[in-house]
């Protein structure tokens, strides 16, 4: 027999408008995105016997453009130092325009375990470009613009900046000083993109950018760790001309100017110089649709035929606007016509080289949300999907890997991935956002109320 457990949360303030939502499954940390681009951030919540939530111990003010949770996870040796239990800290991180624009405010609140709330620790951070100020938070040295994208995993993250066509890799670890917890904050990665990214996601190791009519995958390990070089900066010339791409600390506009010298990663948060003259360097990259530089792989996704006035067909550009971790090697993908597709890769970031492969899904709707809760002690992670309308369909991603194998050397029109739907969830208000709880429990954004559902 099948439970299904509903209820509608109260909000704190009844005339407040919500504009998105994200949890954090670890803490059970819930952050409410409002109309006016404010935030509530609640720690520990239980969300299923909830009637109505309190009112926020933390309201982060506008505005803001961009948030993410983040795991900071204490090196086995440092866990005694820092006084701290073998489980991860959460981290909340909120981006926004400061002085018009012109540069990058980057908040971040820790979550305290003994006091069960959030707060704004000290950052730590020296490089270029990057200066924190106790009442304000990061600065970041570079035009906001239109918009901002952030992604958090454990001890990274990244951020993405339409306007600046650049991705920011930052490592970030605990500072567990005499005077409280601190973060130590490490720009490690910049990517140069030369086309526009429409989503991003850190998860697994993998940093996956949706573009058009694909997604770039880089290996996390590779492009934070960075390269060591002796002697002298090594520069190589693109096969097609343009600018020069920088492979040492240093870049070289298509001007001939040296441009600035920025700083170390590796994994080391000090920036330091290693034994025997060994420079550690920050990982810049630029990006080409088929340059495998930094260990990019780019997939393609499978485009819709569309009939034009001379009665011709041709393919129909799409956007990849939300990658989903399924896994540590699967994720789905959402494109902007509404379709969803299964990319599966074939090793574990570590490598140098990845591959993969993708295929579209089977589905009966034009899906606008989707959501994930990855889960790999599991071989059937839970999908839920809403066409914005009034429904939710909640559907298991049974025995993917064998159904790929299944088709490997087949006819993919002849035969597709089953995913069956288990359970439809219907809503009296439409579906602004979805995002999974746990395997069986969802959250529901509708255009004015809160809602969560159980499974059993």
């Amino acid at each position: 027999m099948v439970v299904v457990q509903g209820s509608k949360i109260t909000l704190p303030n009844p005339c407040t408008t919500l504009s998105s939502i994200l949890f954090e499954p670890t803490s059970l940390s819930l952050a409410l995105t409002h109309s006016d681009s404010s935030l509530s951030l609640y720690p520990s919540l239980s969300l299923l016997s909830l009637s109505s939530l309190p009112s926020p111990q933390t309201l982060i003010p506008s505005p803001s453009s961009s948030s993410t949770f983040l795991l900071l996870q204490t090196a086995p040796d440092n866990i005694n130092h820092c006084n701290s239990k073998s489980a991860p800290r959460v981290l909340f991180l909120v981006s926004a325009p400061h002085r018009a624009g012109s540069q990058i405010l980057l908040r971040f609140y820790l979550l305290n375990h003994k006091t069960n709330a959030f707060f704004r620790p000290r950052v730590i951070c020296s490089q270029k470009d990057l200066r924190f100020e106790h009442q304000l938070g990061v600065l970041v040295n570079s035009k906001h613009g239109v918009s901002i994208k952030l992604s958090g995993s454990v001890n990274y993250f990244a951020m993405y900046s339409v306007s600046a066509a650049k991705v920011w890799v930052f490592a970030t670890k605990l500072d567990c000083s005499d005077d409280g917890d601190a973060v130590k904050l490490m720009r490690c990665a910049v990517i140069e993109c030369s086309r526009p990214v429409w989503s991003v996601t850190l998860s697994f190791g993998f940093l996956l950018l949706g573009e058009e009519n694909g997604v770039r995958v880089f290996s996390l390990r590779r492009i934070a760790k960075g390269r060591v070089k002796k002697g002298k900066n090594v520069y190589s010339k693109p096969t097609n001309g343009g600018d020069l791409v920088k492979r040492g600390g240093r870049r070289i506009s298509s001007g001939g100017g040296e441009g600035l010298v920025d700083l170390a990663c590796n994994g080391d948060l000090e920036g330091r110089i290693e034994k025997h003259g060994v420079a550690v360097k920050q990982t810049n990259v630029k990006l080409k649709h088929d340059d495998r530089d930094g260990g990019a792989y780019f997939v393609a996704l499978k485009q819709n035929d569309v009939e034009t006035k001379s009665m011709t067909r041709a393919a129909m550009p799409v956007k990849a606007i939300s990658i989903q971790a399924l896994s540590q090697r699967m994720f789905l993908i959402l494109d902007s016509g509404g379709d969803v597709h299964l990319l599966s890769l074939s090793n574990s970031g570590i490598g140098v080289d990845i591959t993969g492969r993708v295929r579209q899904l089977p589905h009966v709707m034009k899906v606008q949300n989707l959501a994930v809760l990855p889960d790999i002690s599991t071989i059937s992670q839970t999908v839920w999907i809403s066409d914005g309308s009034h429904s939710v369909h909640m559907f298991s991603a049974v025995d993917m890997e064998n159904a790929l194998n299944e088709i490997d050397g087949n006819d993919e029109d002849e035969k597709q991935i089953h995913l069956p739907v288990i359970r439809v969830l219907f809503c009296s208000e439409k579906v602004q956002d979805v995002t999974s709880v746990a395997s069986n429990s969802v959250m529901i954004l509708g255009q004015g109320g809160l809602y969560a559902y159980a499974i059993s």
